[in-house]
């Protein structure tokens, strides 16, 4: 499929109903609105801050909000004023946005209200004034003002954006830096930041590619619907970013915000504003699955797509049942612009996979020797594509370790191939070798949510004389808390797996699964509490 050859600005822009703030839906922000914000903010960065006047790619600004509806215009203004846009997680620590602003090195930072402590404090630690932290705030109205009140957004100029053509321009574009964990297991003091680039080409063709397929899939199927979704996930994660500022935008469709994740509202937006589709992370989807108050909430959903982590058939298949429609599990990285897989919303048959490869996306599985493994053999996916990053933001090691002499840039996913779709084995760092047999964590996690009484189920591999063995945390639902016991459940494991998968461990309960904000299981953390445990009984 031919992806247009357009940065991404130009690609987006036509006028209808965009960004509302999930609690005042009629506080509306058109397209006409946003591309005026857009040219407002980014002559604001020029002319006040000097983002972009010595040229594209050089001027780094940092962002850390919470949910609001103007959000997507500054990240479209950074482009515009030819910046590049860091997207920094809303729940950063003062130490973590520190080391953010200087990797970039960033020349200002915008925030919401609600954090511009922690961007005070680590401006202050990165050098910079408190006019250089500016406050954006989008309800009742607009507003993007200096910490210290002595610089203001007046609205009064106006600075459209370069349309691009050029593709290698395109291609080695340096728009945003989405900050990852890595794929490859790099030392400790350097995988907490690693920054990944982002190209226009990378955005425009994760948009393009599943946008364009779906449309003519929904056309094929003679069903047309208003296109309304909540923006629920932090936009510095590329599953936020990618999906409320770009693919919903593209897709004409009005995104709700919120300011951050509470269940209860979340099922309530979704009821009153009834809204037509979402994207979303497993441990959402197991809440509406296993929540007692989940009824009907959900029937206006008319496509709904899970990301950012494995999910089992069983999750995957009650899910579908309350939303009344499959919810379809696609794979990506940050490093790949988010999702390289895709379902087209008239097919059915992809339940328990995670869809088929986009078009213009390569794959190799791989053996550890890069050798490719024999068909229907798991192996790690290698990866080649347009919305494949070029490489990390100032780090080498990263960028060596990452991509092969020719290319092909590793997931560190362990994969396997039926057919057309892809199925997910587990993360290579976190396989477990027992007696040299691999056991994958997301497959016994799998196991475990599939039981009734289990709410969210994590397990890591822990050490037993000469090998390592699963241990299981688990989290009950509220009505199963004293009623099941740890053998029971190591019991059903042992009846839905191999022997040498058995839960050899042991199995901890525990109140909640520490997860990341995009769903990810923070298995340090449990090695962390684990290793506390095991010398205090010592």
């Amino acid at each position: 499929m031919e992806v247009p050859n357009l940065d991404l600005l130009t690609l987006l822009f036509e006028d209808a109903p965009v960004f509302s703030e999930a609690k005042y839906p009629s506080h509306v922000i058109t397209k006409a609105h946003a591309r005026d914000l857009t040219r407002q903010f980014a002559y604001f960065l020029r002319h006040q801050y000097g983002i972009g006047k010595h040229g594209p790619s050089k001027d780094v600004v940092v962002a850390i909000s919470t949910g609001q509806s103007a959000l997507g215009c500054i990240f479209y203004a950074v482009l515009a004023a030819d910046g590049i846009y860091s997207a920094a997680s809303p729940s950063s620590t003062v130490a973590d946005l520190t080391r953010q602003i200087e990797d970039g090195p960033g020349r200002i930072i915008i925030c919401s209200e609600d954090v511009k402590g922690v961007a005070l404090n680590a401006a202050r630690n990165a050098g910079l004034p408190a006019k250089n932290v500016l406050v954006l705030k989008s309800h009742p109205d607009i507003q993007l003002k200096s910490a210290d009140g002595t610089i203001e957004c007046d609205f009064r100029g106006s600075l459209d954006w370069r349309r691009i053509t050029d593709l290698e321009e395109l291609e080695n574009s340096k728009a945003c830096i989405m900050y990852s964990s890595g794929t490859t297991g790099l030392p400790k003091e350097r995988s907490t930041l690693i920054g990944v680039l982002i190209s226009h080409m990378n955005m425009v063709s994760e948009c393009y590619l599943p946008s364009t397929l779906g449309r003519e899939a929904w056309a094929r199927m003679g069903i047309s619907f208003p296109r309304s979704t909540l923006g629920h996930l932090p936009a510095a994660h590329i599953a936020g970013l990618q999906s409320y500022f770009i693919n919903s935008v593209y897709e004409g469709a009005v995104i709700y915000w919120m300011p951050g994740f509470n269940f209860d509202d979340f099922v309530r937006h979704f009821a009153e504003l009834k809204l037509t589709f979402f994207f979303s992370v497993p441990p959402i989807y197991m809440a509406i699955a296993k929540h007692p108050a989940v009824k009907d909430q959900f029937k206006s959903v008319e496509y709904a797509t899970s990301a950012a982590a494995p999910m089992s058939y069983e999750l995957q298949e009650s899910a579908s049942k309350k939303l009344k429609g499959v919810v379809y599990q696609v794979w990506g990285l940050s490093e790949t612009t988010g999702a390289v897989t895709y379902t087209l919303p008239d097919r059915t048959d992809t339940m328990g996979s995670l869809s088929p490869l986009l078009p213009n996306v390569s794959l190799r599985l791989v053996d550890e020797n890069d050798k490719d493994v024999d068909v229907g053999q798991p192996g790690e996916a290698l990866l080649k594509g347009p919305m494949v990053t070029k490489g990390y933001h100032n780090n080498p090691e990263a960028n060596s370790s990452s991509f092969t002499t020719d290319g092909w840039f590793r997931t560190g996913d362990i994969l396997k191939m039926e057919g057309d779709k892809l199925y997910m084995v587990d993360r290579k760092k976190e396989l477990i070798k027992y007696k040299g047999l691999q056991v994958a964590p997301a497959e016994l996690e799998g196991v475990l949510t599939s039981h009734p009484s289990v709410a969210d189920a994590a397990v890591i591999g822990t050490h037993r004389e000469d090998t390592e063995v699963p241990t299981a945390y688990v989290a009950l639902v509220p009505a199963a808390k004293g009623k099941v016991s740890e053998v029971e459940l190591i019991d059903y494991v042992q009846s839905k797996v191999s022997d040498y998968k058995r839960l050899r461990g042991g199995l901890i309960f525990i109140d909640a699964i520490p997860r990341s904000p995009t769903g990810k299981i923070l298995r340090k953390d449990l090695r962390a509490s684990y290793s506390r445990q095991t010398k205090s009984k010592i």
